[in-house]
This record gives structure tokens, C-alpha cells and sequence, in this order.
């Protein structure tokens, strides 16, 4: 597996080594040793969430504060997304900024965040199964949201604003500045 560092310290890329053949392919998506190894980083993950959605719907941008701050593993099984996390670290020196990266079937490419970071994603296919392993237990007190278009991240969703499927819950989410602290 390759591991390949963002911008955002704590934050990886994984690629998995493919093997194919004539039955189809074999890949290992996780090892916990080789994961400690490569971004000596601990973690334990005790819970996988699941979600199906469809062309231009977008989750988040979501977390969770305290002792239920969660570090996910996140990976596309059908279609593709754009996969976006946002350092919200109080004392990170990348406190506010944001790294967005294209997660698909395809490509096979998983994205680790880790604890301390909003999450969120936009469906870029006409459908998509996201899958993810977090290494907490959800705690709905615990909840945290930022909005997608907060202007000071300013993320650049590339997709038209008046075509994105945003549920209610997301669309009244604060800025940054107003959010939730995690911890």
C-alpha cells in the first residue's frame, strides 16, 4: 500500500496495491500494522458506517467534539465523490484550511482523517456507496457541523450550487468561527 501525505499534517491518502487477474482483483484496504508503520499513527477502529446517495448530494461537513472525536478511513465502493476535510485543530498551524481529494471506485484510493477535522463529501457519479471505518463510537451530543460554503474555507465544490442536494440539517450548520469546538 502506498500512503501518500497531504498538506494537512495528520492526513493521508492510501493506495492500495491491486492485484488483477482473469477472476477480477484482490487488494488488502487495511492493515493495522502496516497503517502504523507508514503514518505513525495508532488507531483503532471500532465502528464502519455505510451511506448510498445519488448525483450531486453533499454530506457534511461534519464531526464529532471531546472524547467522541472520531478518525476516519473513508473509501468510495460504486461511483466517485469529491472527499473534503477540514482541519478545525484550535492550535494547528492549518487551522481553516481544507484539502479535497477525488475518492472513486476506480481508483481504489482511500483518505484517511484523522481525529480533529470536519469531513464531507459531494457525489460526482450518478450514484455512489461511500463506506467508512471510525475509530469512536457515534455520540449525537457529541455532534459538530461547519457549513459547506462557509467563506472562509472556501471550498471549491466544482459542481453548480443550484444542483447540490443538501439536507436540512446541513444547510443551517454555522461557519467555522460559530461551530462547535472539538475538543
Amino acid at each position: 500500500m502506498n500512503f501518500i501525505a497531504t498538506p494537512l499534517a495528520g492526513c493521508f491518502i492510501l493506495e492500495p496495491n491491486v492485484i488483477l487477474d482473469e477472476r477480477g482483483y484482490f487488494m488488502e484496504s487495511f492493515n493495522e500494522q502496516t497503517f502504523q508503520k507508514a503514518t505513525g499513527q495508532s488507531v483503532h477502529f471500532v465502528q464502519d458506517n455505510q451511506s448510498f446517495s445519488t448525483k450531486g448530494v453533499l454530506r457534511g461537513l461534519h464531526y464529532q467534539t471531546s472524547e467522541y472525536a472520531q478518525a476516519k478511513l473513508v473509501r468510495v465502493l460504486s461511483g466517485s465523490v469529491l472527499d473534503v476535510a477540514v482541519d478545525i485543530r484550535p492550535d494547528s498551524p492549518t487551522y481553516g484550511q481544507h484539502f479535497s481529494t477525488e475518492l472513486s471506485a476506480e481508483n481504489q484510493r482511500q483518505f484517511f482523517v484523522p481525529r480533529g477535522f470536519a469531513h464531507g463529501f459531494l457525489v460526482l457519479s450518478e450514484t455512489a456507496t461511500f463506506f467508512y471505518k471510525c475509530d469512536n463510537f457515534y455520540n449525537k451530543a457529541s455532534e459538530g457541523g461547519i457549513s459547506y460554503n462557509d467563506q472562509t474555507i472556501n471550498i471549491d465544490w466544482d459542481f453548480p450550487t443550484e444542483n447540490l442536494i443538501v439536507s436540512e440539517k446541513d444547510k443551517v450548520l454555522p461557519n467555522l468561527e460559530n461551530a462547535k469546538k472539538v475538543w
